[in-house]
């Protein structure tokens, strides 16, 4: 046990890894790399930015405290911390990698996966949300609060658990013909059963909203003609979304399975591609709450207050329609959890 604390502890472990998986460990901080890091972080900060108004907007108004919009909450949370998870693992990579202990790597590292994971997680609990919602047509009144939190709370364990892992002892310190080429103190076996779960997930996602289109398609779902082509176009752009950003990731995870080390040179690019998959916390906040008017104009009321702050306001504080008026009550769900709302659309023009 001492020795694997050590090990642990090791500042020379982490280089050792590197000079065995990598061909050419060089670190040099070129102009290509300076300008690809302050890309990822310029992306990163727009992912915070974004999704702390969702944050605001859903916290500050009640009208936004019903279930599904609790979950759109959760996944901007996640999505927030993604985003701040990779600034950092982006900040002490490069020449600070060959620095870190095993430990401060494996923070580094498994801070940026559980984010992510979390986003991932989120967005199958809301799948499951809706599907039950619709399948069964149930309410999300308050004796589903139970349900909701136990999504939420899951979404989270199962994120920590996986990605706590490897600092829990599923690491390859001390063996170093199963590491991983795209994380060097990663086991081999280890990544795979990353890439077999997302995989599944990405299969329940599928066949969840596969199912929600025959039913909403079938003569069960009572929902109108409009309301049916404006859910298949949502689901369209969700399932498209996600494989376009992560389908990428998880194919150089399967390659680096599957190749010896130092025989498949794009591992060597790996960054790239997951930096591409941090797209869908950029995305994710425009794919469920950018369709509903109502989250919108909440969104959107920080940037105009803090623009008549600016004194951008001029003559326009006597404009009706540069003021900061209230939300309507309109929705159901602001009138009471106890109407017959559909859990996919609120008020035919406000949709989730």
């Amino acid at each position: 046990m001492g020795n694997v604390y050590s090990e642990y502890l090791s500042p020379s472990k982490v280089k050792e890894h590197y000079n065995y998986t990598k061909e050419n460990l060089d670190t040099t901080e070129t102009p290509s790399r300076q300008v690809a890091s302050a890309l990822i972080i310029i992306l990163c900060c727009a992912i915070v930015v974004e999704n702390l108004l969702v944050l605001i907007a859903v916290a500050r108004n009640s009208k936004f405290h019903s279930a599904m919009y609790l979950f759109l909450g959760n996944l901007a949370a996640s999505d927030l911390l993604a985003g701040v998870a990779f600034i950092a693992n982006t900040l002490l990579s490069g020449s600070v990698t060959l620095g870190l202990t095993p430990v401060q790597w494996f923070a580094r590292e498994g801070s940026a996966f559980i984010t992510l994971s979390a986003s991932v997680f989120s967005l199958l609990a809301i799948a499951i949300e809706r599907h039950v919602a619709i399948a069964k047509v149930k309410l999300y009144g308050s004796d589903k609060s139970c349900r909701m939190l136990l999504l939420i709370a899951a979404s989270w364990l199962i994120s920590l658990v996986l990605g706590g892992l490897p600092i829990l002892g599923w690491n390859c310190l001390g063996h170093l013909e199963a590491c991983s080429t795209v994380l060097p103190l990663y086991a081999k076996p280890y990544v795979l059963c990353v890439v077999t779960i997302f995989s599944v997930i990405l299969s329940a996602i599928v066949a969840l909203y596969i199912r929600i289109y025959c039913v909403v398609r079938s003569s069960q779902a009572d929902v109108a003609g409009p309301q049916t082509l404006a859910l298949l176009k949502t689901v369209t752009i969700v399932l498209g979304v996600f494989i376009f950003c992560w389908l990428p990731a998880f194919s150089i995870l399967l390659l680096d399975y599957a190749c010896p080390v130092r025989a498949c040179p794009v591992l060597y690019q790996a960054h790239y591609f997951f930096a591409f998959a941090t797209l869908n916390s950029l995305l994710n906040p425009v794919i469920y709450t950018w369709r509903s008017r109502d989250l919108r104009r909440e969104v959107l009321r920080p940037l105009q207050c803090w623009r008549r702050a600016a004194g951008v306001q001029g003559g326009r504080d006597g404009t009706p329609g540069h003021r900061l008026l209230p939300l309507r009550s309109s929705s159901s769900l602001e009138r009471g959890t106890h109407m017959p709302t559909s859990p996919t659309y609120l008020e035919g023009n406000t949709m989730v």
